[in-house]
Formats: structure tokens, C-alpha cells, sequence
């Protein structure tokens, strides 16, 4: 356990970083006056006086950091900080007369760190206005990840910073240096994402938010999150605009983050057109979008325009994992939401703030699908799998089968655990694909309408733990699990 002492002390200082994102709703409790400071002032303290202590108790462990502890820090991380994060939630709901149980508020803070948006909380126009800020901000702060911020701005995650960017960012942009630092590649990354942030905050508040709800939806709407203040989401505001807006920003934050971070810094805007994923991500979403708004219209659910608005909105919305609703599109045609559910696990670009098993391995598996066909007929044809003008490495193709696998046995394990807890097939299928998507909303009684807190602690738990698994890939998590990872 020595040698994770190191990793430890990296740990308190993320715990310590972690707690200064409470200001945020103690500053906006302040400002509203919803008398709720003292929870967030006292619970940012305790969250930074335990992770001060991890740090000075383990400051002389200053080892350089190996690939496994990047592994075991950012698994960590994705399990530590909710905890903490549960604090000011448990503590304000309980102020305010409605106590959440433990459980139940683990689920919110992983719900809002991982981006999924699942929520077991209900009348969320009553809650104080800062406990809505904290859950939309959890999902800002979790959309491009806590760790490669901290690698961006902490100078004391220097040492080793390449190894936690490593194993936290998914996809090929770990593997490729955007710039000689690795710590100048997450501030540009961050960089990209806060000026997003700031263009989708000024696009809501000039098409009809008020500024308190253009933030907090910003908060959800870069993060790819979906949480909403309102028990409606986004129907609440009824407006073509704003969900045009919430679209506009949905489809580019579901495009690889390094693609904007290239074409900025070297004006390469050509390469950012030509990028292979990001047009499949497009097309994935914008067709599945027209796929949808036809079936809607050729059933008779909608005229043509509204068939547009609705079908588009909601396929863009769970298809890159974000989860807004405007309608219960349960009562659609079943091949609708199904399809749009199902889309959430592959459209979202690796290097993007979706999860899911991501475009650019669905691209692999394609193409090397038609190498083995092309290879039945013409076994001695040399035919490499090609991305854009690039050979994927045979490495990089095995990666991704063997992801696809744990990706399959995973999600059918955790359906069968929570269909084995009584829950109906439908429900426990869907919340386990939702949960480990990071979509939020999912089919039966999780759906847009409803959401989980009908479900029992042992069935939350699975969902936290899926949502945990899909956060960090699953492969990360799972190695932590083999004896070869506790080996030096």
C-alpha cells in the first residue's frame, strides 16, 4: 500500500481543489438569500480541511507517478468526490424538511459528476435555488473532467500529470500531444470548454432564460449533463428558440474538443472538416434526428415541422447522452425512443464530454468488420484499417474488441442483477444502458416523465456503480480488480 502513498497525497490535494467549487452555490445562496450559506460554507470546509490533511500527512511521498497510479487516482476520484459531494446536498435537503438518505444522495453527486442526469429528486422548481446550482455545476466540473483541470491549473500535479491525463481522457488524444506539455494541452482543452461554456450562458440568456436558469443549463448543456431546475426540463420554457440553441450546442459539444483546440491554435479548420469521427458524429445525430421526426410525421404523431422540432431536439438530446426532455416520448411509436436510447451509446466523440462506447471505436469495428469479409474472398489481400489517411495499429483494434467485450458482459450482468431484484425487464435494461452511457433517462419508469427514485437501494446502487464503470471506461475501473495491478 506504500507505493499508493504518493497517489494518496495527489488525492487530497484534488479533495482540497474539489472543495472550492462550493463557493459556487454559497456565492449564489448569499445572492439569493435561500438561507442555505452555512451548509455550503461549512461543507467546503470539512471537504478542504480532509483533503489538506491527506496532503500534509503524505508530503514527503513526492514519487514520480506510473501509468497504474494514474489508474487507481482517477478511479479514486470518481468514487471520493461524490462522497463529499453529498454533503451540502444531504445537509440542505434535510434543512429544508426533505431528508435524503444516503444512498439516494451518493446516486445524485455520481448522477451529476459522471454527466449521466439521472436524478431521484422531485419538485425541483420548490428546491433553494443554490441546491439546483450545485447539482448542474457537479456535471460542469465532471464534463471534461475534475483531473484534467487539476493537471491545467495545480503546478503540484507537474510530476506524473501525463499519466493522469492518460487516464482520464478517452480515446486517441491520450495517446497524441496537441502541444510539448501536457499541462499546456489541458488548459487548451479547458480553454475550448470555458469559452463554449460562455457562449452557451449568453446564448440562453439572450433567447428568453433568466440568467440565474441560462447558467445553470449552460452547466448541463456543455457537460453533455441534462439536469434541469425544472421538473418539465426543458419543456418548462416552451420555446423553438432555446431548444434550437440547446442543439446548436449539444451537436458541438459531442465532437472531440482537440479537433477545436487544433483548428484555434493553428488555424487548421480544413483538418477539423475532414476529421472522419467528427462527420460520423454528425450525421449519426443530425440523420437519427430526421430518422426519428419522419417516423413521427409517417405515424401521425405530429405534422411535418413539429415532427422536425421534436424529432431532432429529442435524438440530438439522448443521442449525445445530454437527456433533455420536452416531451414523454414514451407515448411515441416504441421504435422512437428506443432507437434514440440506443443511438446515446455510440454518437458522441471520443475527446468530447459524452461517454458511451464512442464514434471513433464504432468506426474501427466497422471497418475492420469489412476487412474479415473482404479477406473471406480474397484471403491474401492486404487491407489495413485505415481512419482518415492514418493505419490503426493492430494494438489499438484489439483495445477496442476487448472493450466492446467487457462493455457487453457488463451491461447484460447488471440488467440480470437488477431484473433478479424484481424489477421489470424493460426498466432494468434500459437503466443499466443509461446509467452506463451516461444518458440519464432511460425507458419504463425512468424515463423522460419519471426518474429513479422508485428504485430500491440495491438497484441504485447498481446504477452508481454502472455509471462509475461507464465514466471511466470500464477497463480502467476492472484493472484495479486484477492481482497484475497490485504487482510492482
Amino acid at each position: 500500500m506504500r507505493d499508493f502513498y504518493p497517489v494518496l497525497r495527489v488525492l487530497g490535494a484534488l479533495l482540497a481543489f474539489f472543495s472550492l467549487g462550493m463557493l459556487v452555490p454559497c456565492v449564489i445562496s448569499w445572492m439569493h438569500a435561500d438561507g442555505l450559506r452555512h451548509v455550503w460554507a461549512l461543507s467546503a470546509a470539512i471537504s478542504f480541511a480532509c483533503g489538506a490533511a491527506l496532503w500534509a500527512g503524505l508530503r514527503d511521498y513526492r514519487h514520480e507517478l506510473q501509468p497504474r497510479h494514474g489508474i487507481f487516482l482517477v478511479s479514486f476520484t470518481w468514487l471520493l468526490l461524490p462522497l463529499f459531494a453529498t454533503l451540502p446536498l444531504m445537509w440542505a435537503l434535510d434543512g429544508i424538511g426533505r431528508p435524503l438518505p444516503f444512498t439516494h444522495a451518493y446516486f445524485e453527486a455520481v448522477s451529476g459528476l459522471t454527466t449521466t442526469g439521472a436524478t431521484v429528486l422531485a419538485k425541483l422548481d420548490e428546491l433553494p435555488v443554490s441546491i439546483n446550482v450545485w447539482r448542474t455545476f457537479l456535471q460542469w466540473l465532471g464534463g471534461m473532467g475534475i483531473l484534467v483541470l487539476a493537471v491545467a491549473i495545480l503546478p503540484l500535479l507537474g510530476v506524473g500529470g501525463s499519466q493522469l491525463f492518460k487516464a482520464e481522457v478517452a480515446g486517441p488524444i491520450k495517446d497524441s500531444k496537441l502541444t510539448p506539455r501536457v499541462k499546456e494541452t489541458a488548459k487548451g482543452l479547458w480553454g475550448i470548454y470555458a469559452t463554449f461554456s460562455a457562449a452557451c450562458f449568453l446564448a440562453y440568456w439572450a433567447g428568453g432564460m433568466s440568467a440565474i436558469d441560462a447558467l445553470m443549463h449552460m452547466f448541463s448543456t456543455v457537460s453533455l449533463g441534462g439536469l434541469s431546475s425544472h421538473d418539465a426540463s426543458f419543456a418548462h420554457f416552451a420555446s423553438p428558440l432555446l431548444e434550437a440553441v440547446a442543439v446548436l450546442f449539444m451537436l458541438a459539444a459531442s465532437c472531440n474538443f482537440a479537433l477545436y483546440f487544433v483548428a484555434v491554435r493553428k488555424g487548421h479548420w480544413r483538418g477539423f472538416w475532414r476529421d472522419a469521427e467528427m462527420r460520423a458524429t454528425l450525421a449519426a445525430l443530425l440523420g437519427g434526428g430526421v430518422l426519428v421526426a419522419a417516423v413521427l410525421w409517417a405515424k401521425g404523431v405530429y405534422g411535418p415541422m413539429e415532427a422536425l422540432r421534436h424529432g431532432l431536439f429529442h435524438a440530438v438530446s439522448v443521442g449525445s447522452t445530454t437527456g433533455y426532455a420536452t416531451v414523454d416520448y414514451l407515448h411515441w411509436p416504441v421504435f422512437a425512443p428506443l432507437f434514440m436510447l440506443l443511438l446515446s451509446g455510440v454518437a458522441t466523440s471520443a475527446g468530447s464530454t459524452g461517454c458511451g462506447i464512442k464514434m471513433v471505436r464504432m468506426l474501427i469495428l466497422v471497418k475492420q468488420a469489412r476487412r474479415e469479409m473482404t479477406r473471406l474472398v480474397h484471403p491474401r489481400a492486404v487491407q489495413p484499417v485505415t481512419l482518415g489517411s492514418v493505419v490503426v495499429d493492430h494494438r489499438v483494434i484489439f483495445s477496442v474488441l476487448a472493450f466492446m467485450l467487457v462493455y457487453g458482459v457488463t451491461t447484460i450482468s447488471l440488467s440480470m442483477l437488477l431484473v433478479l431484484s424484481d424489477l421489470d425487464p424493460v426498466t432494468a435494461f434500459s437503466a443499466v444502458l443509461a446509467s452506463v452511457n451516461c444518458t440519464g433517462p432511460g425507458l419504463g419508469s425512468v424515463g423522460p416523465a419519471g426518474n429513479f427514485s422508485g428504485l430500491t437501494s440495491f438497484q441504485l446502487w447498481v446504477c452508481t456503480f454502472a455509471m462509475v464503470l461507464g465514466r471511466l471506461e470500464m477497463l480502467s475501473f476492472i484493472a484495479l480488480l486484477t492481482p497484475s495491478f497490485w504487482r510492482k
